[in-house]
């Protein structure tokens, strides 16, 4: 896919090739990997500024999101990555293969750097959610200082960088520009701009800014960063619409061709009329979203890869709140489970109560079925992201549902519509009619005889 840039990609892209050190604090959606792509083809091949690129990331977007990008658009094909995770023998390997980027999850940042034995060659860093970095007193922190003065250039791409408040910005600058904005220590950056809150004796147990300290911080670490929040000064914000892809394992990818080949056996005459495709089309989209229902009216669990990319998602958002759009009764069951498990706060939107709340920006993370967000049901004052986790054919009801946010009163600049699409099921044939804004029946026929090819 050729990849064309909007103008505020192309200045993040340039501000990432003039500054060093740079923070790049970008919207969810906004195309910060393809970003900072475009930086690192110009820096290895333009200016010949590096020659071997680290990028650090959360697991699932190090293995993901990383590579699927580089093979996503024409521009960066002649970019050669090696991505390491999993074993450590295959991170060694991975590591030691020519390359001209390195992706590795922020979990093993201590092992590579304190354990591998591997040199530190790296003239480049990304640090791709800088709030990883956040905790001074961590192990992958600690680490990174020991090799940060080696590096020539580094950047930090995150959404909200103080997601629990101003005393997180020392250490993720810390990382940047290796104390010189914000101090070398955390004890004189505590001194200089708060004061201490809660206290026992001579306890403290919390500090609050000092009065203006907001301000002088965010003037102190000006000059190297940028902000992708404010783009176009528009009656309605910009809709920006982007793609977090997931991937099914050969046993998950299994089940789905196993559907589809049964499902084709059993029609008449293997004719595809609109009620078959809708039976058919209803259990592949289950499958990729990773439960089906049985016979007997339960679900069967077949993959978790949409539930950790929905906590990877809520994770980058860093306390921004999220619309979090299901459609089968099992993925709001299982969404559910998941985010109590992480201890993550969330509610139905299913009551006035509840929307009240929302729009008063009390529920961090907001699950919501496209058949409730009727017209006339104004949401935009709660937040500005939604998240598909279970697409619909319905063109009706997707639009109005990102309605909700998308709308006049939006005081948000951006609206970001982000869908969690299994690879190569029938999510993508979904997401393609709903971008033709085809309304037809004809168009769910035609998807699901393209993805009854076995």
């Amino acid at each position: 896919m050729r990849y064309e840039p909007h103008d505020y990609q192309r200045y993040a892209t340039e501000y990432i090739e003039t500054h060093p050190c740079s923070a790049v604090l970008l919207d969810m959606g906004l195309g910060k990997t393809s970003i900072t792509l475009s930086a690192i083809a110009d820096l290895l091949f333009d200016s010949f500024e590096v020659h071997k690129v680290l990028v650090i990331a959360p697991l699932r977007v190090a293995r993901d999101t990383w590579s699927a990008e580089l093979k996503k658009w024409d521009a960066f094909r002649h970019l050669t990555y090696s991505v390491a995770v999993g074993t450590e023998t295959e991170r060694k390997a991975a590591l030691t293969r020519k390359a001209d980027i390195y992706i590795i999850n922020r979990e093993n940042v201590q092992w590579l750097i304190t354990e591998s034995k591997l040199p530190f060659d790296y003239d480049m860093i990304v640090v791709d959610e800088l709030s990883s970095f956040k905790n001074h007193q961590s192990k992958r922190f600690k680490a990174l200082m020991q090799v940060r003065p080696k590096v020539k250039r580094i950047v930090g791409l995150t959404g909200t960088p103080a997601s629990n408040g101003l005393m997180d910005l020392w250490a993720e600058f810390k990382v940047i520009d290796m104390g010189k904005r914000l101090g070398r220590f955390i004890t004189q950056y505590r001194l200089d701009y708060f004061l201490p809150d809660k206290m026992n004796g001579q306890i403290i147990y919390s500090y609050r800014p000092r009065p203006g300290a907001e301000a002088s911080i965010y003037r102190k670490i000006s000059d190297i960063t940028i902000s992708m929040k404010s783009t176009d000064h528009l009656p309605m914000p910009e809709l920006v619409s982007s793609e977090y892809p997931v991937f099914l394992d050969d046993a998950e990818r299994e089940t789905y061709d196993e559907m589809k080949k049964q499902f084709v056996l059993a029609l008449p005459d293997g004719e595809i009329t609109a009620a078959n495709a809708a039976a058919l089309s209803g259990k592949l989209s289950q499958l990729a979203n990773g439960a089906i229902y049985s016979e007997t009216g339960e679900f069967i669990e077949v993959h978790d890869r949409k539930l950790d990319a929905l906590e990877d998602i809520i994770e980058s958002a860093n306390g921004k709140s999220l619309l979090v759009a299901y459609w089968f009764k099992h993925d709001l069951e299982r969404i559910m489970k998941r985010l109590h498990a992480r201890h993550i706060p969330f509610s139905k939107l299913d009551s006035s109560d509840s929307i009240r709340k929302w729009n008063n920006g009390e529920i961090p993370v907001a699950l919501i079925h496209p058949a409730s967000a009727g017209h006339g049901l104004n949401l935009q004052s709660g937040g500005n992201t939604i998240v598909w986790f279970g697409l619909t054919w319905s063109l009706e009801l997707y639009s109005q549902t990102i309605a909700r946010l998308w709308r006049q009163g939006q005081n948000a600049e951006t609206v970001i519509v982000q869908h969690i699409v299994a690879n190569d099921t029938i999510d993508e044939q979904i997401l393609r009619a709903l971008k033709a804004k085809d309304k037809t029946q004809a168009a769910l026929i035609a998807a699901v005889k393209a993805n009854l090819k076995i």
